[in-house]
């Protein structure tokens, strides 16, 4: 798995090792450092993808796609995943209303 604190403090996806991992809401989170693997342990939310990690913008329409951790942004401190390129550009375009209207949508989206 990718790092999830490293999208925060160098700006980009940084694959994890299982050196420094924890398990987090049933999953297991893998770290670069165990800087970032303490940094996580002392405020998990911060850092977990937004919508359990599927791609925001399809939570946005109303229901789930799975997450690229290679397709993201940080937006206002969130941490969010999009499906592929293609659907990030759509994304980028207008995030601030896809965020709103995802923010609805969670959890319901699940059911």
């Amino acid at each position: 798995g990718y790092d999830t604190v490293a999208y925060f403090t160098e700006g980009k996806p940084v694959k994890g090792d299982d050196n420094f991992s924890t398990e987090y809401k049933d999953a297991e989170w893998y770290f670069s450092s165990q800087a970032n693997l303490d940094a996580f342990l002392a405020d998990p939310d911060r850092y977990v993808p937004q919508y359990g990690g599927y791609c925001a913008w399809a939570v946005s329409q109303g229901y789930t796609a799975s997450g690229d951790p290679l397709q993201w942004s940080v937006v206002d401190d969130r941490l969010f995943l999009n499906y592929d390129a293609s659907v990030q550009a759509t994304w980028n375009a207008d995030r601030a209303n896809f965020i709103k209207q995802a923010d609805k949508n969670w959890p319901k989206v699940l059911n």
